[in-house]
């Protein structure tokens, strides 16, 4: 055998090592490591938009730490670099389905806008540092087109910071720091050029004590900026043309900014409001409609402080109307998450499906009870059950002050008023009374909600009523003879049913057989017809035999005329 045969040998032997090459992974727009690398492009992107003028505007700043900043420059560029790296390796929905063909991903992003952009800001303009001089920050200015980088990272956190409305107004105090900076630079820029000191509105000459530190140069420029954009006044008439054309484009920033900043507190503010408005109950409306309708002032104490307590513990009564926008799936996962433990711990919901408890645990719903405030009364009936987030309940006498027994966190009532079970002595009536002692907190499971959900799941309701038959039998609440009368009645109901059913089925079976009767019998009688159709065909028609007879008229007609011709002659025959 020769080395090349040998060779291919090895090559196509599937036990032979192979090396595969690790590419990196495809990132998700929506997924973790996406979201920090954007956050991780707000640091360069914030230093070239804010820097870059300020080293183009002051040049003792430039001069002073040249070193430091061409780190940072090219930093910033590598970053810059990567981030093109990260575009290419960052999937794209298409009809939904998140793409992850690196090769569909580069075309997709070559095709964009932001592609351009961001070949663009990555120009090598430094290498004209080669004949300007390192001190020319000005040739990085195109770094500015990644921006929209930095837009999409703050739009990013927004949506996903748990206070979105304090994040807003961070965003807007930094972009009024942006303009007032970059205000400030040129400001600073327009004054060397007209010369430090030539009037009082520029800035004063650097040969004064003080004036020549860099830090006091950029704060009174900072300074007179502020006063300036925000039309505070207190500032020296310009004198030149220059400094007029400066100050007429100052104030239209700051009309324009001011229209920005008002507008945006506003959809701050109003984001607030509607916030509030879903989590809590507008009690401006119970209390305008209390005072329409004179309810005395016990009354109408207790609505407040019962609206006081929501507000304070921030505690939401509507709770499903704040999820109602939630795909049903997604809804049921966060009730489920939120309630399923306390739902657990009833002990008839015990060892049911899963699935049915995520049924019940959005059909819960939030109250709250004042103290003094009775949650239901002996002889009710009994239409729902309760179950104790927070707080403390007390079973009492009819005189509402003598108790029997609290009822603390975790703790239920009213499971057994709310499924039917056979032989209860109690019917569907309370049995006790209970009060609130203080402010608490209960999920109420309604009778017809729990209806709905157990007429998916026929076994969970036998086993459930199977549970509260046990529970009756503890407390002595279950009458045999009565659930053995109603269990025989239900039978011969049941027996009954069957029977009508069954004697509907032979009505139906009769029905039938009549039916196929009487289409039989109208296929003979249409077959029949067109029999006779077909026979009489074959006979003359009406027009024939019609003009038969009138020619035969007429050959009678013909004979008679000659007869009566002959018969002149003599007379008729008397007879």
């Amino acid at each position: 055998m020769s080395q090349d045969s040998k060779v291919k040998t090895t090559e196509s032997s599937p036990s032979a090592p192979t090396k595969t090459r690790k590419s990196l992974p495809v990132l998700d727009p929506s997924g973790d490591y996406y979201y920090w690398w954007l956050n991780t492009m707000v640091f360069p992107v914030m230093y070239n938009l804010i820097i870059i003028v300020c080293r183009a505007c002051f040049p003792d700043l430039q001069h002073s730490y040249l070193v430091a900043w061409l780190v940072l420059d090219y930093t910033s560029d590598l970053l810059y670099l990567l981030d093109i790296v990260v575009h290419f390796h960052t999937g794209f929905l298409d009809q939904g389905i998140l793409v992850e063909d690196k090769g569909r991903i580069s075309s997709h992003y070559v095709c964009t806008w932001s592609f351009f952009l961001d070949l663009v800001s990555l120009m090598p303009t430094d290498v004209a540092y080669v004949w300007l001089g390192p001190h020319t920050p000005m040739l990085r200015l195109n770094r500015f087109l990644r921006v929209p980088r930095l837009f999409e990272a703050f739009d990013r956190t927004e949506t996903r910071t748990a206070y979105p409305n304090v994040f807003r107004i961070t965003k807007l105090m930094l972009y009024i720091f942006v303009v007032i900076h970059w205000n400030s630079c040129l400001y600073f820029a327009l004054s060397r050029y007209l010369g430090f000191g030539r009037d009082a509105w520029v800035y004063p000459d650097p040969a004064q004590p003080g004036f020549e530190r860099l830090r006091r140069q950029y704060l009174y420029s900072f300074y007179f900026s502020t006063l300036i954009l925000t039309t505070v006044g207190d500032i020296p008439l310009p004198a030149r043309e220059e400094e007029y054309l400066f100050m007429v484009g100052d104030f239209l920033l700051a009309v324009m900014g001011f229209a920005t900043i008002m507008g945006s507190m506003s959809s701050v503010i109003y984001n607030m409001n509607t916030a509030d408005a879903a989590f809590y109950p507008d009690h401006a409306l119970v209390k305008k409609y209390m005072k329409q309708q004179n309810v005395n002032r016990q009354l109408e104490r207790r609505v407040i402080d019962w609206y006081q307590h929501l507000q304070i513990n921030k505690e939401m009564a509507n709770e499903v109307a704040i999820l109602q926008h939630l795909p049903e799936r997604l809804r049921a996962e966060v009730a489920v998450s939120v309630h399923l433990s306390t739902l657990s711990r009833v002990q008839i919901f015990q060892n049911c499906e899963a699935s049915l408890l995520e049924e019940l645990v959005l059909k819960l719903q939030p109250q709250t009870y004042s103290p003094g405030e009775y949650v239901c009364r002996k002889g009710d009936v009994g239409r729902e059950m309760y179950i104790i987030r927070e707080g403390q309940l007390a079973v009492v006498a009819d005189d509402g002050v003598t108790q029997y027994a609290v009822l603390g966190a975790g703790l239920y009532f009213g499971e057994i008023s709310i499924i039917n079970i056979k032989g209860n002595m109690s019917g569907n009536r309370r049995t006790a009374n209970i009060k609130s002692l203080g402010y608490s907190d209960l999920f109420c499971l309604s009778k017809e909600d729990l209806r709905e959900v157990l007429s998916e799941y026929p076994q969970a309701q036998v086993v459930m009523e199977e549970k509260g038959r046990e529970i009756l039998l503890k407390m002595n609440k279950l009458d045999a003879n009565a659930e053995a009368a109603e269990i025989a009645l239900q039978e011969a109901t049941e027996s009954r049913l069957r029977g009508l059913d069954q004697q509907l089925d032979d009505l139906q079976t009769k029905f039938a057989r009549l039916l196929a009767e009487l289409e039989s019998g109208a296929l003979k009688i249409a077959y029949r017809i067109e029999r006779l159709e077909w026979q009489t065909r074959e006979w003359p028609m009406p027009e024939d035999l019609a003009e038969a007879d009138d020619e035969g008229e007429s050959g009678e007609g013909t004979s008679q005329g000659g007869e009566g011709r002959t018969g002149q002659e003599g007379p008729p025959d008397p007879e």
